[in-house]
């Protein structure tokens, strides 16, 4: 398919974040910094609300991030991607949430473990129909619950890679640590992960295998 010469000069002409906070920045630009809200309002809020389990508060930390932003705008230092700086300070706002939550009276049991409450959801696969993509959920409840269960320097790590898609070099540039230890990081935290997941998913198929079966559950009791 060709790109219309029109949309190819509209991308030649586009303002880049860089350019966008530079005018925030020295000019206090509103339509750049609300270009800034649009490009980047959903990828901060994903990262908020599996940061912490819940996506209304992540969508409460995504608006803090952007205020932040703004109100620091005179700190910001154009030699870097804004990328790293806007999922920096993103970060270190969940990192503050998360110590306030661990303050506070244990939640309960049944708020702690309902999906609904956290109202995380992931694209379920339309060709895999009804039965599969109801496996699907499930499947991805389980590891949302076992990613929670990470320390939080391993699941940011795999949020960003995972679920962000951010390359290795990027990561090491929005947590300012070398890529080595990024690296180290990521194996580590998907050791931890199938650690979790593993007996979960075990359980989880011997009681798909006893409904499949009910003629053999009574053998299995």
């Amino acid at each position: 398919m060709r790109t219309s010469p029109f949309a190819a000069l509209s991308s030649l002409f586009a303002t880049t974040d860089e350019q966008a906070m530079w005018r925030v920045q020295t000019q206090e630009d509103a339509a750049a910094f609300a270009q800034l809200v649009r490009r980047w309002e959903q990828p901060i809020q994903r990262l908020c609300a599996r940061m912490l389990g819940d996506v209304h508060r992540g969508e409460d930390l995504a608006q803090e991030t952007f205020a932040r932003i703004f109100a620091r705008r005179k700190n910001y230092e154009p030699g870097g991607k804004f990328s790293s700086y806007l999922w920096r300070i993103a970060l270190n706002l969940c990192y503050d949430e998360l110590r306030r939550l661990r303050r506070r009276v244990t939640i309960s049991f049944e708020d702690e473990t309902d999906d609904n409450a956290s109202g995380i959801h992931e694209h379920a696969d339309t060709q895999l129909g009804p039965d599969g993509q109801a496996v699907a959920g499930e499947q991805a409840a389980l590891v949302r619950d076992a990613l929670l269960k990470l320390p939080e320097n391993y699941r940011a790590v795999l949020v960003l890679r995972h679920y962000e898609d951010l390359k290795f070099r990027e990561i090491a540039d929005v947590l300012e640590i070398p890529e080595g230890t990024v690296k180290s990081r990521m194996a580590e935290a998907l050791t931890q992960l199938s650690r979790l997941l593993a007996p979960v998913f075990a359980e989880e198929a011997k009681s798909n295998s006893r409904r499949a079966t009910p003629g053999k559950e009574r053998l299995l009791i």
